[in-house]
């Protein structure tokens, strides 16, 4: 089943507002064919990185990854929960107000 668009002030299951950051709750995929934000899995976003799981190489896959899709500064973002688990909690250090397009662009173009 389809998981059912939010209207553009309403972030999607896998993003919460917390102030002025945004925290989006992640499903890593490590070890790839490519990097790519592969849509919804549950109450996370999926995300397949080429890195492997190994020195952190695949979690700063996944930064550089989300940053880009957010057009963010890297430095924004922070893995504040599972750095050595596929279940992670990812900070951005940006208001819902001004990632909410990229959010939903990520969310209605990239499904699992």
């Amino acid at each position: 089943m389809p998981t059912p668009t939010p209207s553009a002030d309403e972030p999607p299951i896998w993003a919460m507002r917390d102030g002025a950051t945004t925290l989006l709750r992640v499903k890593a995929v490590p070890g790839a064919s490519r990097n790519a934000i592969a849509g919804t899995l549950g109450d996370r976003l999926k995300i397949r990185v080429a890195a492997p799981p190994e020195g952190g190489k695949a979690n700063q896959a996944i930064l550089t990854l989300l940053a880009r899709a957010l057009c963010v500064n890297e430095a924004s973002l922070a893995i504040m929960q599972g750095h050595g688990n596929p279940l992670k909690t990812i900070r951005v250090d940006a208001p819902w107000s001004c990632l909410a397009h990229a959010i939903q662009t990520m969310n209605t173009t990239n499904r699992a």
